[in-house]
């Protein structure tokens, strides 16, 4: 049986020769009494109170702008979509009409999708177990990804847990990986994008919005270096859309890589709802599409598709895919299902295209300042972020009508307004009572009417 040797038979710290370059170890005695001559000064920090005021007048300063945003509480009711219980602040509840969701299509509320997650959640649980490197893919991640690929004629996609992050890493990563690489970024990206290029760390030049002119300029004085064009096909705010072959053309005509967003367009646009660049015959010269799960798909999530090397470096290099739990077997499964129905299913993609063009006939008619748009977004312009919210609370306290008002910074100061998206769900019927509610609530608060130009105010 082995035993533990005596104490006295253990070598003493002493005779244990030095390390060299190890600087030697200070015992010091277990009291040590310090003069007070010798003592640091006391430097006290900020109170909690003093730190809660930098928050209450950042929140201060957003009440000041008239930019605070509230949130309504709002259940949506399946099977009803787009009716929802609204829970009042008094705690009663109401049922509203949505107008503003970004479920174009109320593809979160369709029989294939909710089967697809209820089942696929009782046979593989709720969550993914953690991040892929640590949790490993799980199979209806797996096959949404390759189901993504197939959509935009790639060779591969990649999951991200929103489309934020998809373009955020996607961006930044991307160019990361490029030596030397220049970002030539529309002045109309979203957070999402801009916040890509950013975290790049690589130089960057803004091209004017849609101006091709001024891209090709950008393009010819950035010469020989790699460059990455980033743009959208969709802008959200204003629903006008990119020339993305004439974009593609200069990419090939000056050596650039192209980075489209498809956010706002996929499920909506194409033959099988692959968006705008499938529409117009050009998904195939796009380098890198992006796209999210969480508007014409209904559920949630993000994701880039390209080529398989650009894939697997984007899976390998980017912390906001590595470092994040992955999107759950259900989410996954759901996300697929809605993919695949609308790739052989045009008919909710007409019947949206059908009712938002009714909209904005019925709300021009009725005199409203409606913004031309060739997409299914319909902003009706108010000009005042204060008039704004006033008519957005009208709305849903006179009619039982939500839309969320747009305010800077989502817009400029001075083109606030009601971002209106109809969808398949909103018939005629809901189309007539919208517009008598809008002309109800401009007459009321004496808002502008068609006619009136509206000015970004200077910053």
């Amino acid at each position: 049986m082995e035993t533990i040797p005596p104490k006295a038979a253990i070598p003493p710290p002493a005779s244990q020769p030095k390390r060299e370059g190890r600087m030697p170890v200070n015992r010091m005695p277990a009291t040590i009494k310090i003069a007070e001559t010798d003592a640091a000064p006391h430097k006290p920090g900020l109170g909690r109170a003093a730190y809660e005021s930098h928050f209450r007048t950042a929140l201060d300063r957003l009440h000041g702008e008239r930019r605070y945003r509230v949130f309504a509480d709002i259940e949506r009711i399946a099977g009803r979509f787009p009716i929802a219980h609204w829970r009042k602040p008094d705690g009663g509840t109401s049922e509203i009409t949505v107008w503003c969701s970004n479920d174009y299509l109320g593809m979160g509320q369709h029989p294939d999708v909710v089967n697809a997650m209820t089942q696929t959640a009782m046979r593989c649980g709720v969550g993914a177990g953690g991040t892929r490197n640590i949790a490993g893919n799980n199979s209806p991640l797996v096959d949404l990804e390759r189901e993504l690929a197939d959509l935009h004629g790639k060779e591969a996609g990649l999951v991200f847990t929103s489309g934020y992050v998809s373009n955020q890493a996607g961006i930044s990563t991307i160019a990361k990986l490029i030596p030397n690489c220049l970002i030539l970024s529309d002045a109309f990206n979203h957070n999402s994008m801009i916040e890509g290029v950013r975290h790049s760390g690589c130089e960057k030049r803004i091209f004017r919005h849609n101006d091709l002119a001024h891209l090709e300029e950008l393009l010819i004085a950035a010469g020989d270096r790699p460059k990455l064009i980033a743009f959208e096909s969709v802008y959200s705010m204003d629903g006008d859309v990119s020339d993305i072959g004439a974009i593609c053309d200069l990419a090939d005509r000056y050596g650039a890589m192209t980075y489209l967003d498809e956010v706002h367009a996929v499920g909506l646009y194409g033959p099988r709802g692959g968006g705008i660049s499938e529409r117009d015959g050009v998904m195939h010269r796009v380098d890198v599409i992006e796209g999210t799960l969480a508007k014409g798909f209904g559920c949630v999530g993000g994701y880039i598709t390209g080529t398989s090397v650009l894939c697997d470096a984007v899976r390998s290099h980017a912390p906001g895919f590595i470092f994040t739990t992955a999107l759950p077997p259900a989410i996954a499964a759901a996300a697929r299902a809605s993919v695949r129905y609308l790739k052989r299913s045009a008919v909710e993609r007409e019947a949206h295209q059908r009712q938002a063009a009714r909209t904005k006939v019925a709300l021009e008619a009725a005199g409203l300042p409606v913004l031309h748009t060739e997409t299914h977004i319909v902003p009706v312009m108010v000009g005042d972020a204060e008039l704004c919210k006033a008519a957005a609370d009208h709305l849903l306290e006179h009619h039982g009508i939500y839309i969320q008002p747009i305010n800077y910074p989502t817009v400029p100061r001075g083109t606030e307004r009601l971002r209106i998206t109809p969808s398949p769900f909103h018939d005629d019927a809901k189309i007539a009572k919208l517009t008598a509610a809008l002309a109800e609530t401009w007459d009321t608060l004496d808002l502008p009417r068609a006619g009136t130009v509206f000015v970004e105010a200077a910053e």
